[in-house]
């Protein structure tokens, strides 16, 4: 299964778990990441750390160890 980190700028994907556990597995559920969420990665930065996210509307920075937690189906 792809995670979020393995997709390209422009891709949507959908939500279908998220891994890890402790303090940074729940911040990522409730910034509203959680399974059947559409996600939209609209930019990486320069070196490829962060990505910038579009999910229900707003837009959201994440690293790729946080991405890599989340499970997505393309």
């Amino acid at each position: 299964m792809k995670t979020l980190n393995d997709l390209c700028p422009g891709e949507v994907a959908v939500v279908a778990k998220v891994t890890g556990n402790g303090m940074v597995k729940r911040r990522i559920i409730d910034m509203g990441l959680v399974a059947g969420t559409e996600v939209l990665l609209q930019k990486l930065a320069p070196l490829g750390d962060p990505m910038e996210i579009k999910i229900k509307g707003f837009n959201l920075s994440l690293r790729k160890t946080e991405a890599a937690m989340i499970e997505v189906q393309v």
